[in-house]
């Protein structure tokens, strides 16, 4: 759809390993250039903003980038929006007012509170306290895989393809019970992961 100029989509992973993955101010800026990559009005707006802070030299506040987000996302084209943000729990919950994660998940909750019939958000994340607090009042649709017995069969099956491959020699040379327990205490572990 998005190809064929039907709809517009921006996908943002809040990486763990990455830190600059992982907060408001790498996500927004992420969304602003995926949404305008294939529209001339969307790639506008970001033009704008660029020449507005003196071609880049100067940084937008966080109001700013926001405000230019609401306008991408509700300009008149009508074609459905798709706005992924996966692993939002992986987010910072560390100090400070507010948070990392608490920035992004009020972010998400002024989307959806625009009421825009064409956008369309999915957040994945593990069903940490605080981000269910907020998003579950949100949500249309809700799916959770956590502790689901699927999920458990495939990180087991993961976890057992690795401790039981050929391709390290150190464990090649375990017993068979050794790997047995590897497999079993991993995956009990894993906590969805």
């Amino acid at each position: 759809m998005c190809k064929a100029g039907k709809a517009f989509i921006g996908y943002f992973y809040f990486d763990f390993r990455d830190a600059n993955k992982q907060h408001w101010r790498d996500l927004v800026p992420s969304l602003l250039v995926q949404l305008s990559a294939r529209s001339d009005t969307r790639c506008d707006i970001l033009s704008r903003l660029y020449m507005a802070h003196d071609s880049g030299a100067q940084q937008p506040n966080d109001d700013v980038l926001f405000q230019s987000l609401k306008e991408m996302i509700t300009l008149p084209d009508q074609r459905p929006i798709y706005l992924i943000m996966d692993a939002v729990d992986e987010c910072p919950n560390t100090s400070g007012i507010p948070s990392p994660r608490e920035q992004v998940v009020k972010l998400i909750k002024e989307l959806v509170d625009l009421g825009l019939p064409n956008l369309h958000i999915l957040v994945t994340s593990r069903p940490e306290l605080d981000i269910r607090d907020i998003l579950e009042s949100l949500t249309s649709l809700r799916v959770s895989l956590h502790d689901q017995s699927g999920q458990r069969k495939d990180i087991v099956d993961y976890v057992r393809s690795v401790v039981y491959s050929d391709s390290e020699p150190i464990m090649r040379k375990w017993k068979t019970e050794d790997k047995d327990l590897v497999v079993e205490t991993l995956s009990n572990r894993a906590d969805g992961m």
